[in-house]
C-alpha cells in the first residue's frame, strides 16, 4: 500500500506548480496557443506543456509505471493503457480540464489529477488555477481547499430543505436536445452555467450550487473529467453514481463515462435519479 499521504504533498505540490504553467499560457507570458483539434476538441500547446510537467514530475517523485504506478492521461492514455492494461494503480490524470473555456478566457478550467485503486479513486487533486486554489481529498480523509498561501478549509457540502431550492450547475457547451429536456423537467429549475467538470463540482463543495449532472450522446465524458472531482465531492458529503445508483468505475478500459452521471450534496440523490430516468424515458417515448 503506497503512502497516500506522502503521496498527496506530492501531487499537491504538482497541482500547483502546473497552475503556474497553465497561468502563463492564459496571461499570455507564453505567446503560443497553437490550438489544433482532436475528435472535434480543442488542444493547446498549454495541455502539452502541463501534461508532460505533470507526468515528468509524478514519475521522478514515484516511478515511471514500469513497476508500481500506470499513467493515464487525456494525452497519452492509448498507449499507456496498452502498457499498462490491468495495474492496481492507476494515475487519471486531466492536465486542462475546460480547454475551450481557456480558449475563451472564462477563467473556468482546472487540472485533475486522481490515483486510482484498482477502478475506483482514494486519492484526488483538482487545481482552479484562476481561483487560486486547489481542491484535495483522499478516501475516507475528507475534503478540503487550500489557497496559494496554504491556508487550508475543511470542504462540506451544503443542506437545502427543499428539492425546490436545489441549484444546478450546468455546462455552457456541452448541450443537446435530449439534456435540455431533462433540465426543464427536473423538480429543482435553479440553474448557474461554470465550464470545467472541477469548476463545477468546486461550485457544489463551496456550497454556491448542488447538483451536476452528466449525460452522454455521441460522445461521453472520459475518465480525467470524473474521477479526481468525484472522490473530492463525495468525500465533502456529496454523491456522485449513475442514475440507476451505480458507482462510477474507472481503468476498466474503456475510457467513456456512458449514460445519465448525477453528481449532488446527497440530500435528495435517490430522488433525482429516480425522476432523471422517468425524464429520460418520457423523452425517449416522445421521440419514438
Amino acid at each position: 500500500m503506497p503512502d497516500l499521504q506522502n503521496i498527496l504533498k506530492i501531487t499537491r505540490s504538482v497541482g500547483w506548480g502546473a497552475a503556474e504553467i497553465l497561468r502563463s499560457y492564459y496571461n499570455g507570458t507564453q505567446k503560443n496557443l497553437d490550438v489544433q483539434y482532436k475528435d472535434d476538441d480543442p488542444v493547446t500547446a498549454a495541455d502539452l506543456a502541463v501534461n508532460h510537467f505533470i507526468l515528468e514530475k509524478l514519475q521522478a517523485a514515484l516511478g515511471n509505471g514500469n513497476e508500481d504506478f500506470a499513467y493515464i492521461s487525456e494525452e497519452t492514455y492509448k498507449e499507456e493503457q496498452a502498457k499498462h492494461p490491468s495495474c492496481q494503480w492507476s494515475w487519471i490524470i486531466d492536465p486542462l480540464d475546460g480547454t475551450r473555456d481557456f480558449i475563451e478566457k472564462t477563467g473556468e478550467y482546472a487540472i485533475h489529477l486522481a490515483l486510482v485503486q484498482e477502478h475506483r479513486p482514494v486519492l484526488a487533486v483538482v487545481a482552479v488555477p484562476e481561483a487560486d486554489k486547489l481542491y484535495y481529498a483522499t478516501k475516507g480523509g475528507g475534503a478540503f481547499v487550500e489557497t496559494r498561501d496554504r491556508q487550508t478549509t475543511p470542504l462540506k457540502v451544503s443542506s437545502r430543505e427543499r428539492i425546490e431550492d436545489l441549484t444546478l450547475v450546468v455546462s455552457r457547451s456541452h448541450r443537446n436536445d435530449r439534456l435540455e429536456y431533462l433540465l426543464q423537467h427536473l423538480p429543482c429549475q435553479n440553474q448557474k452555467a461554470v465550464g470545467s467538470v472541477g469548476c463545477k463540482i468546486s461550485t457544489i463543495v463551496e456550497q454556491q450550487a448542488d447538483i451536476y449532472i452528466s449525460l452522454s450522446g455521441k460522445s461521453a465524458p472520459k475518465d480525467w473529467d470524473m474521477a479526481a472531482p468525484e472522490l473530492i465531492l463525495t468525500e465533502a458529503g456529496g454523491q456522485f453514481t449513475h442514475f440507476d445508483g451505480r458507482p462510477l468505475q474507472y481503468n476498466t478500459g474503456d475510457i467513456n463515462q456512458w449514460g445519465g452521471l448525477l453528481a449532488s450534496n446527497g440530500q435528495f440523490h435517490e430522488i433525482l435519479c429516480r425522476e432523471g430516468e422517468r425524464i429520460l424515458a418520457e423523452w425517449d417515448r416522445v421521440k419514438s
